[in-house]
């Protein structure tokens, strides 16, 4: 009885796919972010977020970021929506690691879960409650491959609209262009 139970619990619940990102980890190994970050922090910060933004959109996903303000004294927790992504700033003297710890066990274990950072001890942790972990090195290809193949995809279909047997496509030119100005002063 306790397997049809938990059957339609999960028949009944609609997991998510949930995308959580250690911020500054991912800042750190992404050479252009870390190279700006630098020079201005927030900057980097907001180019992280776009390009997950943006990822997340195109995979399907719900999406985290955690930055730890694990130094910055008097720090309160920040929780900002941005668009579909949800940016934590953890309070003073906590890390993003213990953060998304206590976050993933708050999670259902029906949920797809992806872990994004290259701590190899918050790594471990990801994958024994059952997450997946993307190293840094392979989300920033995966940005990169997601951008491409949607820009591929995009122009694919651009080209088939325009080689469409279509009216425009056929006739000359400036009889196409009467045509127009007939259909406007109807």
């Amino acid at each position: 009885m306790k397997s049809i139970d938990k059957e339609m619990t999960r028949v009944l619940y609609k997991s998510r796919k949930i995308l959580i990102v250690d911020g500054y980890n991912i800042i750190n190994a992404w050479s252009k972010l870390k190279t700006i970050s630098e020079e201005d922090l927030q900057t980097s910060r907001e180019m992280l977020v776009n390009h997950v933004l943006e990822y997340s959109k195109i995979k399907g996903l719900e999406a985290y970021i955690i930055f730890d303000a694990y130094r910055v004294k008097n720090s309160e927790e920040n929780i900002q929506k941005y668009h579909e992504i949800t940016i934590v700033f953890t309070k003073e003297n906590q890390t993003a690691d213990s953060y998304i710890e206590k976050f993933i066990s708050s999670l259902s274990k029906y949920d797809e879960i992806y872990v994004a950072t290259s701590d190899y001890a918050e790594q471990q942790i990801a994958l024994g409650k059952g997450c997946y972990r993307i190293p840094a090195r392979e989300l920033i290809s995966d940005v990169s491959n997601a951008k491409e193949a949607l820009r591929k995809k995009s122009s694919f279909k651009s080209k088939e609209y325009n080689s469409m047997n279509r009216l425009e496509n056929k006739i000359d030119s400036s009889v196409l262009e009467k045509l127009e100005k007939i259909r406007r002063n109807k």
